[in-house]
């Protein structure tokens, strides 16, 4: 039952306020700082569970009265405003007790990269990167591009950069896979139908405390950089490449002129990157977890498919098909696609943890 759920998080926040009135703990900044999150984090549940319970009561007080000839009409008609309270009130307590994600409220790496489809593919990953700025902006969130690589038409090969604001990760995290897109490229003169793909990345942004990294376990390697650049492109080895000898996943940025700042950037998305592949082996391991996400993020999953001829947009995962495409991608609009796929995580868990 849901209120054999509740009952101990409300004695858990009640517990905390009087830990937070003690002077040993108010001087001890940890754990003050540690119980006061706990706290906040409950907070709406118990504020909501405490409502619900109330309500729980004031059905069965109704309930007792149905027979009293004065106040049975009376009790009947609170009891259908009641049941419908605490309907509510269930639907809103079930969602808030989903175990969070704790990344959520991270920054995060978002990696663009040219698939199959040649140049056009490149100018989608430009596309598809604009319209994320676009959303971006709208969130106030802030954009600053890490590293990119530019094709000879004006695209992408790749693009990586750093999403910073509140609720970064929650929103975006289900932008992971393969998107793809049906148009007519503009170098194309017989008007035909052109498919190509790219893949998009998501990766929390991790400190050091979080992904330990022995420096024993790392090959630096320095290069000159190439490709389009300022003065001191191909003129000096500022270009850093660094593998995790380990895992063997490796990160190669040379958009900074300085050494030093192309091996800090490096250093960055490399922690991020093997976060995210201890994430996915703990979900691998954890069918249940795997089960309940919408979409793994592995990029060989076809996630989406923007089909311009039609002005269509298709979320395949949770069959979305939205038809103000060149709106969605000019405006960024994109919570009309995040939020549905929000809600559909939120009705699998729920459902899990019902089950």
């Amino acid at each position: 039952m849901l209120e054999s759920k509740l009952i101990p998080i409300i004695k858990r926040y009640d517990e905390i306020s009087a830990l937070l009135a003690d002077p040993e703990i108010i001087s001890d900044i940890k754990q003050l700082t540690t119980l006061s999150k706990e706290q906040s984090d409950i907070t709406e549940i118990v504020d909501n569970a405490k409502i619900y319970l109330q309500t729980i009561t004031s059905i069965q007080e109704n309930k007792t009265l149905l027979e009293d000839k004065e106040l049975g009409d009376l009790a009947k008609e609170e009891l259908k405003e009641l049941e419908s309270k605490k309907q509510e009130l269930e639907t809103i307590i079930q969602t808030l007790l989903i175990p969070k994600d704790p990344n959520d409220n991270k920054n995060i790496y978002l990696e663009l990269r040219a698939g199959t489809g040649g140049d056009e593919a490149g100018i989608f990953v430009g596309d598809l990167f604009r319209a994320y700025c676009r959303y971006a902006d709208m969130q106030k969130w802030k954009v600053e591009i890490i590293s990119s690589s530019e094709n000879s038409v004006g695209g992408y090969k790749e693009i990586i950069a750093l999403i910073q604001g509140n609720g970064a990760y929650s929103k975006l995290k289900f932008e992971g896979g393969t998107h793809r897109v049906q148009r007519v490229p503009e170098t194309e003169s017989q008007g035909r139908i052109h498919t190509s793909a790219i893949t998009v990345a998501l990766m929390p942004e991790v400190d050091e405390v979080e992904v330990n990294i022995n420096p024993n376990d790392l090959r630096i390697e320095v290069f000159r950089a190439g490709g389009h650049g300022g003065q001191c492109v191909n003129t000096t080895d500022s270009a850093v490449r660094i593998t995790h000898i380990p895992t063997g996943i490796s990160v190669s940025i040379q958009d900074e002129k300085s050494q030093h700042k192309n091996k800090d950037k490096a250093m960055k998305i490399l922690r991020s990157r093997i976060y995210e592949a201890q994430i996915e082996e703990q979900q691998n391991q954890n069918a249940q977890a795997r089960k309940n996400q919408v979409g793994s993020g592995d990029r060989s999953e076809r996630i989406r498919t923007y089909n311009y001829p039609q002005n269509r947009l298709t979320d395949h995962r949770i069959n979305l098909t939205l038809y103000n495409l060149e709106e969605i991608m000019l405006s960024g609009n994109l919570d009309m696609i995040i939020s549905p796929l929000i809600a559909h995580h939120q009705s699998e868990l729920m459902g899990a943890s019902n089950a």
